[in-house]
Parts: structure tokens; sequence; C-alpha cells
């Protein structure tokens, strides 16, 4: 297990070796090895996952409410994009896992490697300054709250036309997304959605899910 290849994963070189070793120790290994897991890192990580999000958010979305802010953040700041994270960077392949554990590598769950990323970003902070964590936070979720911050405030129109097509039971609906079109950086949706292979409504959007939430209320319109 090479070091500095994750180090060059994650763009960040530690003075403190033994503190990114912490950070990548699961508790399995640690309680198996007698040595400190990255428990207290993750601790840590997470304040500091919520404070750099939230400083973010109040300097570059100026639109945003309070509550609005705090929606997206709850949905950037989470297991999942944390996952996306690790996935990114192979923290899968530089984790000290327990003999239990690393026997199940290949399914390694999305709680330990969301947990790893909390643990690295506060090893950064810790071996260096705010700064380079910060710069860690952004590059890797700017994308996400950029999407996250699209979406807020809209109302959930998937989940009311589900609602209200299933009333009486159970029933196929199925959202296909039926064209592509613009520019890599400025792409544009079209979407549809059937309800037991029948067509109910089709919506235009910026990204896939708001071309799905919007057909999902041109269906309620015409329902």
């Amino acid at each position: 297990m090479n070091l500095r290849d994750f180090e060059k994963n994650i763009g960040y070189e530690f003075k403190n070796k033994e503190l990114l070793k912490t950070a990548l120790t699961h508790t399995s290994y640690a309680y198996e090895n007698n040595v400190e897991s990255n428990e207290k890192l993750e601790f840590l990580g997470d304040s500091i996952l919520e404070f750099i999000s939230s400083k973010f958010l109040y300097h570059n979305y100026k639109n945003l409410k309070e509550g609005e802010m705090t929606k997206v953040r709850a949905s950037v700041v989470c297991e999942e994009s944390l996952h996306k994270i690790a996935i990114k960077h192979n923290f899968s392949d530089f984790l000290y896992l327990g003999k239990s554990e690393k026997s199940n590598c290949a399914m390694l769950s999305k709680a330990i490697l969301a947990d790893s990323v909390e643990a690295v970003i506060a090893a950064m902070y810790l071996d260096s300054n705010l700064e380079n964590a910060e710069k860690f936070i952004i590059s890797n979720l700017e994308d996400a709250i950029e999407i996250a911050s699209k979406h807020v405030g809209i109302k959930d129109y998937k989940t009311v036309l589900q609602e209200k097509l299933q009333i009486h039971g159970n029933v196929d609906i199925k959202y296909y997304i039926i064209k592509e079109s613009g520019p890599d950086h400025n792409k544009i949706f079209e979407s549809k959605v059937e309800c037991n292979k029948k067509v109910l409504g089709t919506g235009v959007g910026k990204t896939k899910k708001m071309s799905e939430m919007m057909a999902a209320k041109d269906a309620l319109e015409k329902l």
C-alpha cells in the first residue's frame, strides 16, 4: 500500500504520514492491531464539512434563503455524496481494514467509505490548515452544490404524482430520458413519465432530475 499514490489521488501531500494512516484506519483494523482508528477524525471532519459547505453557500448563493441553504447543504453533505468522492479517488484501495472487512473488500459499505472521506478531510486540516481542507471539499462538492441549488424550493412533483396514482393500489411508474441536446456544459434534457406504459407527461430541464420533475408536473396538470 503506497500512500504516495493516495496523496496524488487527492492532490495533497501530508507532512505527517502517520496522521494520514490513522485517517485511513477502520475500527476493525484498529481493534486487531491495537492502534488508533479514524473515528475521532471522522467526528472532526463532519464538522469541517458542514462549516465549509455553509460558508460556500453563504458567499456564493446569496439568492437562497436560510431554509433553502439548509436543504442544499443536507442534500450534498451526505453519505451518498461522500461515497462518490471515495470512489472517485479510489479510497477503497488504501483503507486499513481488519480481516473480516478485508474479506468483503469488494462489498465495502457506503458508510465506511463516506466516513473515511470525513476523516481524511480532518487529517488535512490538522496537518496544515483549513484552506487545504476547503480546497479539497469544494473541488469535490461544487458541482453537486450547484445542481442542488437549482432544485431547492421546487415542489417534489414526482412524489405527489406517485401518491396520486397509487391511491388505489400499486402502479408501474417509469421515467425515461427521450432527448438530449446542447453542448456538454449546457445540456438540455427532455423526459417522459409513463404509468402502466401510458405516457402521462413530458418535461424539459437542465438536468435529468429537473426534466423528470417537469414531466411529473405536466402529468399532474393533465390528470
